[in-house]
C-alpha cells in the first residue's frame, strides 16, 4: 500500500530511492528519503507518482542531475580552493623573485662600492709613500 503526505513547499523533503534497475519487493513503502539539502527549494526532486513508470523515470534521472550537480559543486569549491592556494604559492614565488633580484642587485652595487674603494685605498697608500719617501728626503737635506 502506497501512503502519500501533503508537505508544505517551504519544508525540505527527504527522498530515498535505489538507481538499481531491480526492484525489491521487500522495500520499505517509505523509500523515498534521499535528500539534496544543498539543492535550492526549486530544483530539488518532486516525489514521483508511484503509478506511473514515467515519473519514476524522470524522477531517477531527476536524482542522478542532482547528484552531478553536487558533485560538480564540490569539485568547483576543490577547484576554486586549489586556485587560492596557487595564487598564494605564486605571490610568495614573485616576492621570492623580487627579493633574490634585489638582492642581486644590492650585491652588484656593494661589490662596486667595494671595488672603488679598495681601488682608493691603494692610490692613498701609493700617496702616503710618496710623501714619507718627500719627507725623508727633506730630513736628509736638512
Amino acid at each position: 500500500m502506497i501512503t502519500t503526505a501533503r508537505v508544505p513547499a517551504d519544508k525540505p523533503v527527504r527522498i530515498a530511492f535505489s538507481l538499481n534497475e531491480t526492484e525489491d519487493d521487500d522495500a520499505p513503502e517509505n523509500s523515498f528519503a534521499l535528500a539534496f539539502p544543498e539543492l535550492d527549494q526549486q530544483l530539488q526532486p518532486l516525489p514521483p507518482c508511484h503509478d506511473s513508470t514515467e515519473s519514476m523515470q524522470v524522477y531517477k534521472q531527476h536524482c542522478k542531475i542532482a547528484e552531478e550537480y553536487h558533485e560538480v559543486k564540490k569539485e568547483i569549491a576543490l577547484l576554486e580552493e586549489r586556485k587560492k592556494e596557487l595564487i598564494a604559492r605564486l605571490e610568495q614565488v614573485e616576492k621570492e623573485s623580487m627579493d633574490a633580484a634585489q638582492l642581486a642587485k644590492e650585491y652588484a652595487e656593494l661589490t662596486e662600492e667595494n671595488r672603488t674603494l679598495k681601488l682608493a685605498q691603494t692610490q692613498c697608500v701609493e700617496q702616503l709613500e710618496k710623501l714619507r719617501i718627500q719627507y725623508q728626503k727633506r730630513q736628509g737635506s736638512s
